[in-house]
């Protein structure tokens, strides 16, 4: 047994929020475990000692001694990557559904991270910790699409920088239940915990981040609408909680959608298909498109046109 020492640099997605809420999701740790930990001295915010109560900041940094034992390194692991761009400060990855970014509870091994370990042969940035090194910002498991990791440090703040100033852009492809009207629209309001469901997020009066995203209609297909989605801002299952705040879940969503899943998707039908950044090192701005991936356009097919 010794003191493990984790740290973690806040992404956009959390700032705003309490510090102990946010500490505890990086950390994988009960609020009430990272009280204690700050009652003890033993979580830094910004190098100086944690109030739990404070909010946190995009970019912050988070420091935690935990008394137990160190758990094992990471493994990097021969896993196939479909990589669109890599150079010596980044690299721009197309992850599949069903591949998790990080390792987890329940998923120590088989994710972007391991896979990224191997590829890059462990030159990867420290900022976000032993768990997730060169991970700027994530998408879901279930969530098929373009991650940018960085490399080392310097280009790993510039980036979260970007995403703080919400300066990237990132446009999704999707399906949801329903037939859209309009042909464009913008939902806007406060995405936070849910309150009665912790593991959810949902639209909230307070307690909630500013969330804004802006819809157009693709296609119209039988019982449902394909949509390209552009965000402005980054919160937990953003796209997820706003299309079913209005009445249109995203098709295969468990956890927003109706309880009746569609089974064939296994998972959501949310593609990040666009992601444009400006360059740490060169100061370039540069976009990348993914197209669409077979399970997409499968489901697409299958519905018909309205």
């Amino acid at each position: 047994m010794g003191m493990r020492r984790m740290e973690f640099l806040i992404e956009c997605e959390h700032g705003g929020r309490r510090l102990d809420a946010v500490a505890a999701d990086y950390a994988k740790l009960t609020r009430s475990h990272v009280q204690q930990l700050m009652a003890q001295g033993l979580v830094l915010y910004n190098g100086k000692p944690a109030v739990k109560s404070q909010r946190a900041d995009a970019g912050g940094r988070i420091q935690l001694e935990l008394p137990q034992a160190r758990p094992a390194d990471l493994q990097a692991q021969p896993i196939s990557l479909d990589i669109l761009y890599e150079d010596e400060a980044l690299v721009v990855v197309n992850k599949p559904k069903g591949m998790v970014v990080h390792p987890a509870p329940g998923h120590s091994d088989g994710t972007l991270v391991n896979a990224l370990l191997h590829h890059c042969r462990g030159r990867l940035s420290a900022i976000n910790g032993e768990l997730r090194p060169g991970i700027v910002h994530r998408i879901d498991k279930d969530t098929s699409g373009l991650l940018v990791a960085a490399k080392d440090n310097e280009a790993h703040l510039a980036l979260c920088e970007q995403f703080a100033s919400h300066s990237i852009t990132r446009i999704y492809h999707t399906i949801v239940y329903g037939r859209i009207a309009t042909n464009d629209g913008v939902v806007e309001g406060l995405v936070g915990r849910h309150p009665v469901d912790r593991k959810k997020m949902a639209v909230v009066h307070k307690n909630g981040k500013y969330a804004y995203t802006a819809f157009h209609v693709e296609r119209r297909l039988r019982g449902f609408t394909q949509l390209s989605v552009r965000l402005k801002t980054g919160r937990t299952h953003q796209i997820r909680v706003h299309m079913a705040s209005i009445g249109h879940p995203v098709a295969g969503d468990a956890v927003y959608g109706p309880r009746r899943v569609i089974e064939r998707l296994k998972g959501q039908c949310l593609h990040a298909g666009v992601l444009g950044f400006v360059h740490p090192k060169t100061h370039q701005y540069m976009e990348f498109e993914s197209e669409l991936p077979a399970y997409f356009r499968e489901f697409a097919e299958g519905l018909g046109q309205d």
